[in-house]
């Protein structure tokens, strides 16, 4: 007769994974993300009541509201309060600071490194102000010189000056007409602002930094206005690299 004894199969060449377990709110989310991302739910629309989805989705409503406060922190529904028409949870239309906030935090604790971040930003600047000298038109070069102008006012202190620098190359961003990278822009921009406001106060004198920056940016400015993309993409490299002490050519690491 042949050996009936049971065999145990998976126990060592064959591991059982063990069984995640997946909290309701999470469940939740993953529904709401699988309809925004086969386009059963677009941007502007309106998500079933608090009570209609609950009961839709067979959670508790503490679940629910769990879940739609997470969605809201990523910048993906807007929760108006009160009933009505006017009110519940709406899918944003526009970019909010969901992305902002989560390249803050990751920065913050180190996610990246400093010269990762240099190197994102050099590549997205150097892209985005050659494009600007393209596709810049009358009006972003009357805003881009409003900001220079500002940044000349010989009371300005350090803080204005980091932010009016910041508005400017965010602006040049938007004068390429593209909303995905002006919105990165600004969400790098602001993620790096508070290492941005330790490297001016770490300088000896950052009035005379402050000039140079000055003079770096005119010369940016001209090359926008004059259509020169080659131009513009040099002297934006230079002047990043050159205020983080970066040797572009020989990749050596930021000393900022």
């Amino acid at each position: 007769m042949g050996d009936r004894r049971s065999r145990s199969v998976g126990t060592t060449s064959d591991p059982w994974e063990p069984v995640q377990r997946i909290r309701t709110y999470e469940q939740v989310m993953a529904q709401i993300e699988e309809r925004i991302l086969d386009g059963r739910l677009k941007a502007g629309d309106r998500l079933p009541s608090e009570r209609e989805l609950a009961i839709s989705l067979g959670v508790s409503r503490p679940s629910l509201r769990e879940s739609l406060r997470v969605l809201e922190a990523l910048g993906i529904v807007e929760i108006r309060r009160g009933g009505g028409p006017d009110g519940g949870a709406v899918l944003v239309s526009t970019p909010g600071d969901g992305m902002v906030n989560l390249l803050k935090l990751q920065i913050a604790l180190s996610h990246f490194s400093w010269s990762d971040v240099l190197e994102t930003r050099l590549s997205l600047e150097a892209w985005s102000v050659e494009e600007a000298a393209y596709r810049s038109n009358d009006d972003d070069h009357r805003a881009l010189a409003e900001i220079l102008d500002r940044m000349d006012d010989p009371g300005i202190d350090s803080s204005e000056f980091n932010s009016l620098d910041a508005a400017f190359h965010m602006r040049i961003a938007e004068s390429t007409g593209n909303a995905l990278t002006a919105h990165f822009m600004g969400s790098l921009r602001t993620a790096i602002h508070r290492q941005m406001v330790e490297v001016y106060a770490n300088l000896d004198d950052w009035r005379e930094t402050a000039r140079t920056v000055r003079a770096e940016h005119r010369e940016i400015f001209d090359a926008i206005v004059a259509a020169d993309g080659p131009r513009a993409s040099e002297l934006v490299t230079r002047h990043i690299a050159d205020f983080y002490n970066i040797d572009t050519q020989s990749g050596r690491q930021p000393r900022a």
